[in-house]
C-alpha cells in the first residue's frame, strides 16, 4: 500500500483544501478497499451532502474525513443539519478518517468507522457562523472520535504501519451484530457499555469493575434508573453476540487481544 498522497495532482488548485481534497480523494480510490467485502470502491458524484465513495458490489456508502498533524478528540464534519439528517437516514454512511504529515503528506493514520457507531450524540453542534462572516448564521458540527469505542475504529493504517487486510476484514466483522440495533437509545447503551471497557483497559474485568462507572452512564442516561440492570443487559448482549465471553463467577472476558483493536 502506498502511504505518501500524491501533490502533483493538485497543481493547478489554489486552495488548500482543495489540494488535499483531491489528493486524499484520489488516494483513497487507488489505495482502499470495501471493509465489508474487500472490493474496489468508486467516487460518487461531487456535491453530496456527506458521502464521498460507494461499493458496487455490496453498496456501502463512505464519507472521507481528513486533517494534518493528529486526529485529536473530534473531527470537524461540515453542516450539522445535513450531517444529522444523513446518519439518520436508511443509507447512512461509513467515515474514513484519515491523518496525514503537513511536511511530507505521509499518511499516519487511516480508519474506518462503521455508520452503526456514528449516532447523533457523538455529533457536537457548533455555534452559529456570527452576521460579519461570509455565511452568516450557518451552523457547523464535529465527530467526537473520543465517544467512540475503539472496536469502532478500524484501521488500515496505524501509526504508519500498514495492517493487513485480513485483519481489517475480520476486525469489521466482529461488530456487524450492531447494525440489528434499530433504535439510537439502544445503541446508545451498548456503545456507553464498550467505553466503559475500554476505559478499563483490561482483557477480563468483573461485573464489579464495571459498575464502578453507575455515576458516569446515570449522567449519559439520566432517564433510566435501573444502571445496573441495564449493564447486566448489554454485557448480555455483547456476550450473545460474541464480543464478550462470560467465563463465570461474575467475570468476563474480550473476545479479542486489546493490541488488535
Amino acid at each position: 500500500m502506498q502511504k505518501f498522497l500524491n501533490p502533483e495532482l493538485a497543481n493547478n488548485y489554489k486552495s488548500n483544501s482543495q489540494k488535499i481534497r483531491i489528493m486524499s480523494e484520489n488516494w483513497v480510490l487507488n489505495q482502499i478497499f470495501c471493509a465489508n467485502c474487500a472490493k474496489k470502491l468508486f467516487e460518487f458524484e461531487n456535491n453530496r451532502p456527506v458521502a464521498d465513495f460507494y461499493c458496487a458490489d455490496c453498496k456501502e456508502e463512505y464519507e472521507l474525513k481528513s486533517k494534518s498533524g493528529l486526529l485529536g478528540k473530534k473531527v470537524s464534519a461540515g453542516a450539522y443539519s445535513s450531517m444529522i439528517e444523513r446518519i439518520n437516514s436508511p443509507n447512512n454512511p461509513h467515515f474514513f478518517f484519515m491523518n496525514y504529515a503537513k511536511i511530507d503528506f505521509q499518511i499516519l493514520n487511516f480508519m474506518v468507522v462503521p455508520n452503526y457507531f456514528v449516532i447523533s450524540n457523538i455529533i457536537e453542534k457548533r455555534e452559529p457562523l456570527s452576521e460579519s462572516a461570509r455565511r452568516a448564521g450557518w451552523v457547523g458540527c464535529n465527530i467526537l472520535l473520543s465517544e467512540i469505542p475503539q472496536s469502532g475504529k478500524i484501521f488500515y493504517i496505524k501509526d504508519k504501519q500498514v495492517i493487513p487486510k485480513q485483519q481489517v476484514l475480520d476486525t469489521w466483522q466482529k461488530t456487524l451484530f450492531l447494525r440489528k440495533s434499530q433504535k439510537a437509545e439502544a445503541k446508545g447503551w451498548i456503545l456507553s457499555i464498550m467505553n466503559c471497557i475500554d476505559a478499563m483497559n483490561k482483557r477480563e474485568f468483573s461485573l464489579s469493575d464495571i459498575y464502578k462507572f453507575e455515576k458516569i452512564l446515570s449522567k449519559k442516561h439520566p432517564n433510566n434508573k435501573h444502571i445496573k440492570d441495564k449493564i447486566r443487559q448489554q454485557l448480555q448482549i455483547l456476550r450473545d453476540n460474541g464480543y464478550l465471553e462470560f467465563i463465570g463467577r461474575g467475570k468476563y472476558r474480550l473476545t479479542w487481544n486489546l493490541e488488535e483493536l
